[in-house]
């Protein structure tokens, strides 16, 4: 009876991994179909062959205790293109990775987003020491929900680590990840460079 529990629970296990690769291969997809749906969009069906991605590992996907911030003060954070987006340090998000401790700043931007879909949007931007190697040198985001803060704790998934639409043409204005979010180690996660041609 003992061995048939043991291999009970042994043949779900890979069902458990193959379902997290599931979603996050679906969650890439739908990543870039939205290029395609996007009127602003830099890139057009031709270029989706230029996008890559880390291999998924569920080891990225973890768990960060939540310390919300005092909205008081903003922070003029700047972009690409020379100008400065004004956001709100929302809170401190504390996780451990690779047998370290480390803490990236969630922010709130100062104007309302007008779209419903993205009233509770955080934003996440960080730079780690993958960048100008396998990643964009400017940093990646990952998006995040008011709501998905649940009991002081939230998931940061960096296999959903994406590029801003600066790493693929100029003419945007993409926030710069604040000194204060760079990572002193390697995610190898998530999006990495573009490989086609930057209009």
């Amino acid at each position: 009876m003992k061995y048939l529990v043991i291999l009970f629970l042994f043949s779900y296990l890979p069902i458990y991994g193959q379902t997290y690769r599931q979603q996050i291969e679906k969650h890439i997809e739908s990543y870039k179909q939205d290029f395609l749906n996007d009127e602003r969009s830099p890139l057009k069906a031709e270029d989706l062959k230029d996008l890559h991605f880390f291999k998924i590992d569920e080891s990225y996907c973890i768990r960060a205790k939540i310390e919300l911030l005092p909205l008081d003060k903003i922070l003029k954070i700047p972009t690409s293109g020379g100008q400065a987006k004004q956001f709100y340090r929302y809170a401190k998000a504390t996780f451990n990775l690779k047998g370290k401790t480390f803490q990236l700043t969630l922010f709130k931007s100062e104007i309302p987003y007008n779209h419903p879909k993205y009233k509770d949007l955080l934003f996440l931007p960080f730079t780690d020491e993958t960048n100008s190697l396998t990643t964009y040198g400017g940093g990646r985001y990952i998006d995040v929900y008011l709501t998905d803060i649940k009991d002081g704790w939230l998931t940061i998934d960096f296999n959903k680590a994406y590029n801003p639409y600066c790493a693929y043409t100029h003419g945007y204005q993409c926030p710069i990840p604040p000194e204060e979010n760079d990572l002193a180690v390697a995610i190898k996660a998530g999006e990495k460079l573009f490989t086609g041609k930057k209009n």
